[in-house]
């Protein structure tokens, strides 16, 4: 159970829907509570999907199945963070543009790389190998759904302080907006220097 529950907690961190929230402000704020939810579960579907898959495949789903390193996969991964970092600090909130349009077309995009990044799929191989399918596919679904659900939550405190109190809730969209660049451009770094270091090791070792 300790392995269980330390698995989710995990998980959870990396999801983090208060972070999440700031990444989805424009769908927060366009689309009505029915629809946001709608769309939001859809895209947590998807995402519990991916990530047991690897959770199941384990490091096989890059060395078997992919034919590539999982350094790679970091390298990529922190390139795209890195990108969406940056645009958040210049653009603030309009960097997540893409996801806007039909509400039928965005789940995927909530789905990645919004939900599913380097660091999710990590913890999800991780899980796979601290726990027994059935288990890590509990815990896959209960840490991507009870995210799902936290982000609505705050979807519903939004709609219910934002009539009056409007300027607080912008200033708070642009400072959490800013902080969380940050954050994301330093994982995105870390992300790529990480793979790297793999890459180079590995490279050095073939050499010596």
């Amino acid at each position: 159970m300790g392995d269980f529950l330390n698995s989710i907690a995990l998980l959870l961190i990396l999801l983090n829907p208060f972070l999440l929230i700031i990444y989805l402000i424009e769908l927060v704020q366009d689309l009505n509570l029915k629809t946001f939810s709608s769309v939001l579960v859809r895209g947590g579907f998807i995402a519990s999907g991916i990530h047991i898959t690897f959770a199941l495949l384990g490091d096989a789903a890059f060395s078997r199945y992919l034919r590539a390193e999982f350094a790679s996969f970091q390298i990529f991964g922190g390139i795209v963070f890195l990108v969406v970092g940056i645009n958040f600090m210049l653009k603030g909130n309009m960097a997540i543009e893409a996801l806007r349009g039909p509400p039928e077309h965005i789940a995927g995009s909530i789905a990645m790389p919004i939900l599913v990044g380097p660091a999710t799929v990590s913890a999800s191989v991780l899980m796979g190998k601290r726990l027994s399918p059935p288990m890590a596919v509990l815990g896959v679904l209960v840490a991507v759904m009870g995210t799902v659900m936290v982000v609505v939550i705050l979807k519903v405190i939004h709609d219910r302080i934002k009539p009056t109190n409007e300027a607080l809730v912008q200033r708070y969209i642009e400072i959490a907006g800013r902080v969380t660049a940050l954050i994301v451009g330093i994982f995105a770094v870390e992300m790529i220097m990480q793979g790297t270091t793999t890459w180079v090791a590995r490279i050095l070792k073939a050499v010596g």
